[in-house]
């Protein structure tokens, strides 16, 4: 099923959308969630959250794709649902495990757009299989063993590379002047 023509069929707001919608992207969302809340009740809501805000944000809003818009979504809903769920205990699973990895290079005083910006310009500089490791294991949340065992590489490995380039991803927020 073409994207657009799902999106055409939000637009129109015929059912089929969001029937289209969960044939095409449910398991890819699914694992996206679970990765996060590793509760199959929680992800199953967030899912049809996932599809409530789909509904409502398609129109006024024309993703040009569709698969990473919808990704945003649920990942941004199951991260909501993993701070309400944790709010005074800490949870095991990637969550934690990721915010730990990342709070030394990361700081809260700069502006979202600024933060992406830099983020944008430091992963277009990188080799591409490093930037899909960075991004499975910092957006998606893939554990250490499921990224070694999608690109057939040890633990070992990944471990390094993404210290590597949290490191780097350090130095240039330093060199742009971002207290660290």
């Amino acid at each position: 099923m073409d994207d657009q023509v799902i999106i055409d069929w939000y637009w129109e707001r015929s059912e089929y959308a969001i029937i289209a919608t969960k044939k095409k992207y449910g398991s890819y969302c699914h694992r996206v969630s679970y990765n996060i809340l590793q509760n199959r009740e929680d992800t199953e809501e967030c899912l049809n959250d996932l599809y409530m805000k789909a509904w409502e944000s398609i129109p006024p809003t024309r993703p040009l794709r569709l698969g990473a818009y919808l990704t945003k979504i649920v990942r941004n809903l199951a991260l909501q649902r993993y701070k309400k769920n944790h709010a005074k205990k800490r949870g095991g699973g990637e969550v934690p495990l990721v915010y730990e990895e990342l709070e030394h290079v990361l700081t809260e005083s700069m502006k979202d757009e600024d933060l992406i910006d830099l983020l944008n310009a430091f992963l277009a500089d990188l080799p591409r299989l490093t930037r899909v490791m960075f991004m499975q294991r910092y957006f998606y949340l893939h554990s250490i063993q499921e990224i070694a065992t999608t690109h057939e590489l040890g633990e070992s490995h990944v471990k390094m590379t993404l210290k590597r380039t949290r490191d780097a991803l350090q130095r240039a927020l330093e060199a742009e002047g971002v207290r660290v």
